[in-house]
């Protein structure tokens, strides 16, 4: 036995299964143990589950005790503070709480956006309507559906390099009457 360690002795009996011993270690350093967890926990109910666990680690880990490397309470807080880092570490990426989101910029346009991209695809459609009928729909096939050049040519019956100038000189109309 441990003179002047009581929690060391408690320990000891603990590591015999005696229950008794268990209960009288918990109300001797449960207080204790709850401080270092709620310290690093920062949460009540987290740190009261955190000091559960660490005397659940005590009871099964109470043979490796060795009085001649740390007095009990010592040992006993050692479980408990790595127990409660653990749990810390266990813990989901914070949030930056209801704040952040209220700062997250609304990703629509506003209302002097939509009417310059009204506006805007008013003047396209007016330019699109300079264009000859197969070559404008060729353009929105290949810009706006997504087709390839061999689809297009397929589709409007004209060999594959006819269909790029096509693309490229609608393109350049387009453009120009846009800049205009």
């Amino acid at each position: 036995m441990n003179e002047g360690d009581p929690i060391a002795d408690l320990i000891f009996r603990v590591a015999d299964a005696d229950r008794a011993a268990f209960r009288a270690l918990y109300s001797a350093a449960s207080a204790k143990l709850f401080g270092v967890a709620f310290r690093i926990l920062g949460s009540r109910s987290e740190a009261e589950d955190a000091v559960q666990e660490a005397f659940t680690r005590i009871w099964l880990n109470a043979r490796r005790f060795d009085a001649a490397k740390a007095r009990g309470m010592t040992w006993a807080i050692a479980i408990t503070r790595n127990h409660a880092i653990d749990r810390l570490r266990a813990r989901p990426a914070a949030s930056e709480g209801d704040e952040a989101a209220l700062a997250i910029r609304d990703p629509s346009p506003g209302a002097e956006a939509q009417l310059i991209a009204k506006e805007e695809a008013g003047r396209i459609s007016d330019c699109f309507g300079t264009l000859e009928p197969a070559r404008a729909d060729a353009i929105r096939g290949a810009y706006l559906d997504g087709s390839s050049y061999e689809e297009l040519a397929a589709r409007h019956a004209v060999p594959l390099n006819t269909m790029r100038s096509w693309l490229r000189r609608g393109l350049m109309r387009l453009r120009e009457c846009l800049e205009a």
